[in-house]
């Protein structure tokens, strides 16, 4: 299975108050998303599933994949801004399901997920904003592994 963490793109400054879920892209972040949106169009297989947080920078962040790849994504609450890693795997269905999911979403959930899918335990990761880790389980000799396939930054395309 691949599970694709992205983070949604540069935001307006936190609020940390109700309106967070309100607060939108700046222009860098609206230029950081139609980079990596572009990217992911030319490498995603057929069949992935977009999940994305209900908060408008994410919204507006996989809105720049939508529209380029006529892709649907859906929107589940779970994975907002207070959600956890078990939140973020839970919905993705990890390991079992059978397509490939795109997950965008926040920090700290996705470093969190990051870190223990790759190294094993629980640790604050950092995921930068607008970037993308792309990660596969795979079996050798019936043993589960995880490989770090790719990860980009907006600063990099």
């Amino acid at each position: 299975m691949d599970l694709i963490l992205w983070r949604h793109a540069e935001a307006e400054g936190e609020s940390g108050g109700p309106d967070d879920l309100d607060r939108a892209l700046t222009t860098k972040g609206e230029r950081q998303a139609q980079r990596v949106a572009a990217w992911l169009h030319q490498r995603l297989p057929e069949g992935t599933r977009i999940l994305a947080s209900p908060a408008k920078r994410t919204q507006q962040t996989v809105r720049a994949l939508t529209e380029m790849s006529n892709r649907k994504a859906r929107t589940i609450d779970a994975i907002g801004p207070h959600a956890t890693a078990e939140d973020l795997l839970t919905a993705a269905d990890w390991p079992h399901s059978r397509q490939p999911v795109l997950i965008v979403g926040h920090q700290p959930a996705l470093g969190e997920v990051a870190a223990w899918l790759i190294g094993g335990e629980a640790q604050a990761w950092s995921v930068r904003k607008g970037a993308v880790w792309w990660i596969r389980q795979r079996l050798r000799a019936e043993v589960a592994q995880n490989v770090l396939v790719a990860v980009q930054s907006p600063e990099l395309l």
